[in-house]
């Protein structure tokens, strides 16, 4: 039996559609993809935290959801909004249905809408506030236009998805601290391939905590939100920088910046995707990129911050990397693991390891 939901977004359009997954309501920030597969790594990623996630490509679902390709064990988003779902998947690792595991999370989803016409209202406005109704009940529009445009985004994420407890990955090669700013388990397994010993730390743990476990390198990881809003992570980072070898990616790469005096700024159209051309400027390669993110470097910034930029975003022309010409650090704000995507970047895995080999830093209170 098919149950209505609609979807309201603060400006006041509704879109009416079918429920699926959890019949319970969800509000949050309204973004879109542009991945045509990898669903299953895009709504689990830990970085799509407080958002409702509208999927560009038609047809959701149609492989199912297996054992192998979450990139985190639980899902932070808030909502997903599809053209048409598949009920009856095919392929020979799906366990379950995409509206089987949504149910079992607690996630809403809603399809049949006209998804483009979404999409381009985003494109135009930038990403809406809106809210995933109960399924089947009647609803005061009214009301709840009026709730969703005084809604406040929550400042919190990081902290709802970052790790509670320290806790290893052994290997026998470097040692690595990853500061969990809502990791995708991809980074992990990127460290792991390279033998590298692991651990991952909260995002809250002190400088000193980090460094008592003497590191070969750290790793700020991706995560979701406004990076102004971690509390406490420029000044710890500033802290670690020169210490030890450090590797910025999506959040944890504005994060980076931030301790260097630059700024960060709110992207009009965030990039989240599967599919986006980024130029590196030091090897004057154009690479596809894997991204989710919503905030940018601002470029005016830069100067006087010992930063140079390295990679340069194809679409937009925003910063998509920097390095240190003082310290051993570098930071991209794609995903050089992918997960799901091209691999274009994962060389960036091994130019770190390098770095850890050549680093003078020993990651010590002396260092």
């Amino acid at each position: 039996m098919t149950k209505k939901r609609l979807l309201i977004l603060e400006d006041g359009t509704i879109f009416e559609g079918i429920a699926f997954g959890s019949d319970e309501a969800s509000m949050g920030e309204t973004v879109f993809t542009t991945g045509m597969t990898g669903y299953q790594e895009t709504i689990s990623n830990p970085s799509a935290c407080g958002q409702i996630m509208a999927m560009t490509y038609p047809l959701v679902g149609n492989y199912g959801i297996n054992r192998d390709d979450y990139e985190a064990i639980e899902l932070a988003i808030h909502g997903i909004v599809v053209r048409e779902l598949a009920d009856e998947p095919s392929n020979f690792r799906s366990g379950m249905t995409l509206s089987e595991l949504l149910t079992l999370k607690g996630v809403p989803g809603i399809e049949g809408i006209d998804t483009r016409k979404l999409t381009r209202l985003i494109r135009e406005k930038g990403p809406l506030k809106g809210i995933l109704t109960a399924a089947g009940e009647e609803v005061n529009v009214i009301e709840l236009v009026e709730q969703v445009a005084s809604y406040s985004l929550p400042t919190d994420l990081v902290a709802r998805v970052s790790t509670k407890k320290p806790y290893p990955s052994p290997g026998r090669g470097k040692r690595v601290v990853l500061i969990d700013y809502g990791m995708k388990h991809g980074i992990l397994r990127e460290l792991n391939k390279r033998d590298c010993d692991v651990i991952v730390v909260p995002y809250d743990t002190s400088a000193q905590e980090i460094l008592a476990l003497f590191p070969d390198g750290i790793v700020l990881s991706n995560g979701p939100g406004n990076p102004e809003n971690v509390e406490g992570a420029v000044e710890t980072i500033k802290e670690l920088v020169g210490k030890a070898p450090i590797f910025g990616i999506g959040l944890g790469h504005q994060l980076f910046a931030l301790a260097s005096g630059a700024r960060t700024m709110k992207l009009k159209n965030g990039h989240i995707g599967g599919n986006h051309p980024v130029k590196d400027l030091l090897s004057g390669r154009t690479e596809l990129t894997v991204q989710s993110h919503g905030y940018a470097i601002d470029a005016s910034s830069i100067e006087g911050t010992g930063l140079e930029v390295t990679h340069l975003a194809l679409n937009d022309k925003s910063i998509e990397g920097v390095k240190s010409t003082v310290y051993d650090a570098f930071s991209v704000q794609f995903h050089p693991e992918a997960s799901p995507g091209p691999e274009d970047s994962n060389h960036l895995f091994d130019r770190f390891t390098k770095l850890m080999q050549t680093s003078s830093g020993k990651g010590n209170f002396n260092a």
